[in-house]
């Protein structure tokens, strides 16, 4: 631990320098007012000013994401200008000059004054700046990027962590999320950038005010089928989602939508929910309910920026979320199974590595591509040969879905919802359900049974240190089956552990939030019955919860 008495004088040095560049005046005062304790002896103020000036933020699965604070490692405006400056240097290098850059924002704490200065800095270096007029979803930004034929695109949000948190998402040419080695020589030239307040920005963009349109009108045709009878209960989280989804469902002709009211409003602190993630228990509870009240057909929750798509279903026990493979398999095999096969003569679906096998069986009845990447969208939409050519279809089971590759090269929560509620339409007009079609594609690919243990710290080491274990002592068995454990570095940070039964279980450190996520699976053929088959999936998933439990934390 560091003591105010023993205060290293270049983290001092460190501090004085970045409050003297910062440019905001308030973020100055706070992280003044943490270096006066820390030197006047305050041991907790010391630890805490070591790890906000412990380097910049680096880009994860998806963007930067980060605490709003201020200091080096945090989410501030100097941070944003910085960040920005070397995005601009880079995409100057690659010879974009004066191209169209487009921003966007959901409504967090701090998104607009970010966005201003993203959109200042990108200015003042000569690009065509088109901002967004309002808060809206991640999607819009990502449609209005590849729409624009824009050399570079920077939406403002982190989508569903917790309030406390901002985040930088970028997009590069076409639409698609950077990697690398775009991703470390940006961050390159962030690390040289100067202080935040040498920096130049102007506020000569423009307003791109048909964004929500232009991305609207082809996602209303989204639809397959004729039948538009469907009550559907929604949530918004709190986020951006509501107007546009909203506005998507009544122009594919689903006008009956009833609304969470407590959460359809944007409001940054989340008050209903511990964390806007629908993937968290009891985030839903509000959804469920009033889809129980209103006799609703279909469920639908967005996250907080509407990349995300969660349905909820009414099965014999009752009202449930589905999980996220579950919404996935469902939508792929209504992609498939109403496919133009002239206007996508090799069509191409792809899930992740940490998804559920069913994907693939599905795509082989259908005589189609498949691929499975690593983690993130970034790398779904680049399958295949690597520029996802034939794309018609790609889901990750944390709730990602897309399911129009070539308008959104990203997760697109709003176009999913009315692609599931087309599906739930078309089934319930026929006397269906999406229950009975989960059943009958167990029955055909076998009863898929996923879950997952995630491990939320405060110290980013236990996660290092527990992926170094598992590399250094892997197991050779898990719940009585010999599996055989594949290291996915230098690709990944993560380790591949698979054996008979359709036994498979991802370990890895999450690419957004402070967890260890651990992704596993088991698989049982549908015999003598279905019912026989959940029976024995259930049980063989509870064994392996309680085994990875033990794996990755032995002395829990």
């Amino acid at each position: 631990m560091v003591t105010g008495q023993h205060l290293d004088q270049g983290l001092v040095d460190a501090a004085r320098d970045w409050v003297d560049g910062d440019v905001d005046p308030v973020a100055r005062g706070e992280l003044t007012e943490l270096l006066d304790a820390a030197s006047a002896g305050d041991s907790a103020a010391a630890d805490e000013l070591a790890q906000r000036m412990s380097g910049l933020p680096t880009f994860g699965t998806a963007g930067l994401r980060g605490t709003v604070r201020a200091g080096a490692n945090g989410m501030n405006r100097a941070v944003v200008v910085r960040t920005t400056a070397g995005v601009a240097r880079w995409l100057l290098d690659q010879g974009h000059r004066g191209g169209i850059v487009v921003v966007g924002r959901d409504a967090r704490h701090g998104s607009r004054e970010f966005a201003e200065d993203t959109a200042g800095v990108f200015a003042a270096a000569g690009f065509d700046v088109r901002v967004l007029p309002e808060p809206l979803p991640t999607p819009v930004l990502a449609h209005a990027a590849r729409a624009l034929d824009a050399v570079a695109g920077v939406q403002i949000t982190a989508s569903h962590n917790p309030p406390q948190d901002n985040g930088y998402k970028l997009y590069l040419t076409g639409g698609t999320q950077l990697i690398g080695p775009a991703d470390t020589e940006i961050e390159q030239h962030i690390a040289r950038s100067p202080a935040a307040s040498a920096v130049p920005r102007a506020r000569t963009w423009s307003v791109h005010e048909r964004a929500l349109a232009d991305y609207l009108a082809p996602v209303a045709a989204l639809p397959r089928g004729t039948a538009r009878t469907l009550r559907v209960a929604a949530t918004a989280l709190h986020g951006v989602g509501a107007g546009p989804l909203q506005r998507a469902l009544e122009a594919a002709g689903f006008t009956d939508v009833h609304w969470v009211a407590e959460q359809s409003a944007p409001d940054p602190d989340f008050p209903t929910v511990g964390f806007p993630n629908p993937e968290e228990p009891g985030a839903t509870d509000l959804l469920l309910a009033l889809a129980a009240e209103t006799s609703a057909d279909l469920a639908i929750a967005l996250d907080p920026d509407a990349d995300r798509c969660a349905l909820g279903i009414r099965d014999r026990d009752g009202w449930r979320m589905l999980r996220g493979d579950e919404t996935g398999v469902l939508l792929g095999e209504h992609v498939l199974s109403t496919l133009d096969r002239s206007a996508a003569p090799d069509p191409l679906v792809a899930t992740t590595i940490v998804s559920a096998t069913m994907l693939r069986s599905i795509a082989d009845r259908h005589g189609v591509r498949f691929d499975e990447t690593l983690t993130g969208f970034k790398w779904l939409v680049r399958s295949g040969d690597g520029s996802g050519t034939g794309l018609v279809y790609a889901y990750e089971e944390a709730l990602g879905h897309c399911v129009d590759p070539e308008r959104v090269r990203d997760k697109d929560g709003i176009s999913a919802a009315v692609l599931a509620c087309d599906l739930a339409a078309t089934l319930k007009a026929r006397g269906r359900g999406l229950p009975d079609l989960l059943d009958e594609l167990s029955t055909e690919h076998g009863v898929h049974r996923t879950g997952q243990v995630s491990v939320r710290v405060t110290d980013l080491d236990v996660i290092a240190e527990t992926m170094r274990r598992l590399r250094a002592d892997p197991p050779t068995a898990l719940i009585g089956t010999e599996v055989s454990v594949q290291d996915l570095l230098p690709d990944t940070d993560a380790l591949l552990i698979t054996g008979a039964g359709g036994l498979r279980l991802v370990v890895r450190p999450s690419g957004t939030e402070p967890k260890l996520k651990c992704y596993f699976q088991v698989v049982e053929a549908a015999e003598p019955d279905l019912a026989t088959a959940e029976q024995r999936a259930d049980e063989r998933l509870a064994l392996l919860h309680a085994a990875v439990s033990v794996l990755v934390r032995p002395d829990a």
